[in-house]
């Protein structure tokens, strides 16, 4: 972590990066007979087999610790991620092994079983509480989707920051046709953003996810409505490609708290970044540029990351706690 002492005061400040990444179906090969998973079968059409998985476990791995700055992200969300034994295999029997991760995930009604996840160092995150938001779209006779995550967690300052971690309803279906199911799904975490609020005073907030929608769609911007800004509105590029389009869809979103300069915990917009290394990407033939190196291109495997590209926050933590320079 980067420390540096103020001169005026005892306070000392440490960097906090935060990473959220879809990392496009990620799921083991054995068969949930409580799920729709049967794609992802050595059996089936896809062939997705143990070598496969393996590949893409470290790949995500790769992934992680190439957003480094001084050391691993504190925290990142996932998407797209089967079970616990995909989280454990990341976490324990890959290159991220030595970074002493813990998890927290959703068990979502969804019927393909992906979740959502939060990795953790507990060094400088210590896990408070951990809550499942259900969005039950079978009011709107629409299948499951996935749950909501909300995670509190005790920084080195002593506050508290809390985390959602979403993945809105996806547009397989058409934009247009699915777009009540991501507002529906968007008013849910608004409400459990704004009970919040009502509880901790000056709350530190942070929303990541994958909204499959870009920020100036309703579903994202009703957000605003709560007090939430959107770090990636302003950005270029984007973390998603349809036929030669970038959009960004996965987005942070942060309350007015984390903007104080004054805060014990803050950021600044600049601080928010899309990740585009190289090994990320690859040249798009049909429609010039680049895209994301998937791991699919359909049902044919390219033995690539993900079809989104990952992004990262980056939060100053002040520590009021005695310092002293050598």
């Amino acid at each position: 972590m980067l420390l540096c002492l103020w001169s005026s005061t005892t306070w000392a400040q440490e960097s906090f990066r935060v990473m959220f990444y879809n990392v496009e179906n990620l799921f083991d090969t054995k068969d949930d007979t409580l799920k729709n998973d049967h794609e992802f079968l050595p059996e089936a059409t896809r062939k997705w087999n143990y070598f496969r998985y393996k590949d893409k476990i470290n790949k995500i791995a790769r992934v992680i610790i190439s957003t480094s700055k001084d050391n691993i992200p504190d925290l990142v969300g996932l998407c797209e991620v089967e079970n616990d034994s995909c989280l454990l295999d990341l976490i324990k029997y890959s290159p991220l092994r030595e970074a002493g991760y813990r998890y927290v995930m959703t068990h979502s009604p969804d019927e393909r079983g992906i979740d959502v996840a939060l990795l953790y160092q507990r060094g400088t995150f210590k896990l408070l509480e951990k809550q499942i938001i259900p969005v039950p779209l079978e009011r709107l006779r629409k299948s499951p989707t996935r749950d909501i995550l909300h995670v509190a967690g005790q920084v080195i300052s002593g506050d508290t920051l809390d985390v959602f971690v979403c993945h809105m309803p996806s547009r397989s279906e058409g934009e247009k046709r699915t777009e009540p199911y991501r507002l529906f799904a968007s008013h849910i975490l608004k409400s459990s953003v704004d009970s919040l609020m009502k509880i901790r005073q000056h709350p530190y907030l942070l929303v990541m996810g994958d909204f499959n929608d870009p920020p100036h769609k309703p579903s994202v911007s009703q957000l605003n409505d709560v007090g939430l800004i959107n770090m990636m509105d302003d950005k270029s590029g984007g973390t998603y490609q349809y036929r030669g389009k970038w959009e960004i869809l996965d987005q942070f979103l942060v309350s007015e708290s984390l903007l104080n300069n004054n805060g014990r915990i803050h950021t600044v917009k600049d601080q928010s970044f899309i990740i585009r290394y190289p090994f990320l990407l690859e040249e798009d033939d049909k429609y010039g540029g680049e895209k994301p190196y998937r791991t699919y291109h359909g049902m044919k495997y390219q033995g690539g990351y993900s079809d989104h590209l990952p992004i990262a926050i980056d939060l100053i933590i002040r520590d009021d706690k005695d310092y002293y320079s050598e």
